[in-house]
């Protein structure tokens, strides 16, 4: 009983973005983790299917179960090894066994097929357990790189130096690891390698977390001692990372309306050694733009809830027809959210990420909030990177399992456009370590010859001795200034 009761707490949880399936399965201390893991894993992949099932069956008029805790019982009942618990729930499941293994039966005849795993989708068929590596973010709040790099040696890890493609990453196996293409402070890891009983995990040395997930922070770059929002934080990663970026120096406002979640953020943030925040539990949209508090923000990190299509372990539910009625009210959510960061009166940059594949949730949403901001302009990110944001919005990125070797993201940032310089197009090619930005826009004054030709061009015609005049007057002058 406490197998599904916890299985159906993770599926809930993943699905409300509250963290990865394996760090929600990880740090819920079960007793048997890889049982938990298994179950939840692949309630998950067959997610539409028992969805079917129990939608054409009525099992939650019938029964009174909440849905998550229905699938990981239809699924050991039709799919797994029989439902392994005793009682009432064993006892309910078998009476309706026969409606629902008929109910199955019935979607393979429409479908054509023979076998429970030709059910899933051929998207998810065709993805291999192990396309995504295990990405390893060093915390440099509590260590460096070399640090962990060197201790990770010692343990019999072979480092294998900085990626120069996907192909180096598809190479990896055992305990061999490299350093990000992209990311200096991120390492990579064959994808079955574990960390969650590691000491650098459990001492907050380092963060399991999606390459993917890391671009945003990355991307934002705030500088050193500056303030900035994380308007939707929790579960905490781009938080810690926001912190990292900032060295602890500045303020960190960040908010979440769940208790719960902020809670377990809480805890996230001190065993990370973040410092510079300032935790609220409140709606980012009645966060007050005017307000004295935030006068000084000039960063936000902006990423709301959203469908989640993008997660590999979501896929298929991704291939099935979405709810457009579910989209288009996440939008909706998604763009007052980014018309509400923009109106900070001292904000020069937002990120708005989101780990959807739908447009709807991603270049839509961006468009319309630059038609009603016209103060502001979208920046071209990373001009290297493989995948972009589609058609006309390539300065934004996008991230995929096949092109990127992630969890499918988007990201966007979008800059106060500065005065009389609206011509200029702002690329940002890679970003330093600490936050400290590299500025593009340097202006300098006209050199000795363009000034010269300058005043030959404003004078009439006249000898060669008075141009070498002109010259030593001008040097003769720089001398005196300098």
């Amino acid at each position: 009983m406490a197998l599904y009761l916890k299985a159906a707490e993770i599926l809930e949880k993943a699905e409300q973005k509250k963290g990865a399936v394996k760090t929600l399965v990880y740090e819920s201390k079960f007793q048997n983790i890889k049982q938990l893991f298994a179950l939840v894993c692949e309630t998950q992949k067959y997610s539409s299917v028992l969805q079917e099932i129990i939608n054409s069956t009525k099992l939650l008029k019938e029964t009174k179960l909440r849905i998550h805790l229905a699938k990981v019982l239809v699924y050991d009942l039709l799919i797994g090894h029989g439902v392994k618990c005793g009682g009432a729930w064993k006892t309910m499941m078998l009476k309706h066994r026969s409606r629902l293994n008929a109910a199955l039966a019935r979607i393979k005849i429409k479908r054509k097929v023979s076998r429970n795993q030709d059910l899933l989708p051929s998207s998810f068929q065709q993805t291999q357990d192990d396309v995504i590596p295990r990405y390893v973010r060093v915390n440099t709040l509590k260590t460096t790189l070399e640090d962990v790099i060197d201790y990770l040696k010692r343990e019999g890890f072979s480092y294998q130096g900085t990626a120069s493609g996907l192909e180096d990453l598809d190479r990896l196996s055992g305990k061999t690891f490299l350093c990000d293409l992209h990311l200096q402070d991120l390492l990579v890891f064959s994808a079955k390698t574990v960390f969650h009983d590691h000491f650098l995990y459990k001492a907050g040395h380092i963060i399991l977390q999606d390459k993917a997930s890391c671009l945003p922070a990355f991307l934002l770059n705030p500088q050193v001692g500056s303030h900035v929002i994380d308007a939707c934080a929790a579960p905490g990663n781009k938080t810690s990372h926001l912190a990292a970026i900032m060295k602890n120096k500045g303020k960190l406002f960040a908010f979440d309306l769940d208790a719960k979640r902020l809670s377990t953020m809480s805890t996230l943030l001190l065993r990370a050694g973040v410092t510079c925040h300032q935790l609220a539990n409140q709606d980012f949209l009645k966060v007050d733009p005017q307000s004295s508090e935030y006068k000084e923000v000039k960063y936000i990190l902006l990423d709301p809830s959203c469908s989640g299509s993008g997660m590999l372990c979501l896929r298929d539910e991704v291939s099935e027809p979405q709810d457009e009625g579910r989209l288009q009210a996440l939008a909706t959510f998604q763009q007052r959210c980014l018309n509400h960061a923009l109106q900070f009166p001292q904000v020069q940059r937002v990120v708005y990420s989101t780990c959807s594949i739908h447009s709807q949730e991603n270049e839509e949403v961006v468009s319309a909030c630059l038609q009603q901001n016209p103060a502001f302009r979208l920046v071209y990110l990373l001009p290297n990177w493989l995948e972009r944001g589609h058609e006309p919005f390539t300065e934004c990125l996008r991230a995929s399992t096949a092109k990127t070797r992630t969890h499918g993201f988007f990201v966007a940032m979008l800059e106060r456009r500065p005065p009389q310089t609206d011509k200029e197009n702002l690329v940002i090619t890679t970003l330093p370590s600490g936050g400290e930005e590299k500025q593009d826009t340097h202006q300098s004054g006209p050199s000795d010859e363009e000034q010269e030709n300058m005043e030959t061009a404003n004078e009439q015609p006249t000898n060669p001795d008075s141009k070498k005049k002109r010259r030593r007057n001008r040097k003769k002058h720089k001398q005196q200034e300098s």
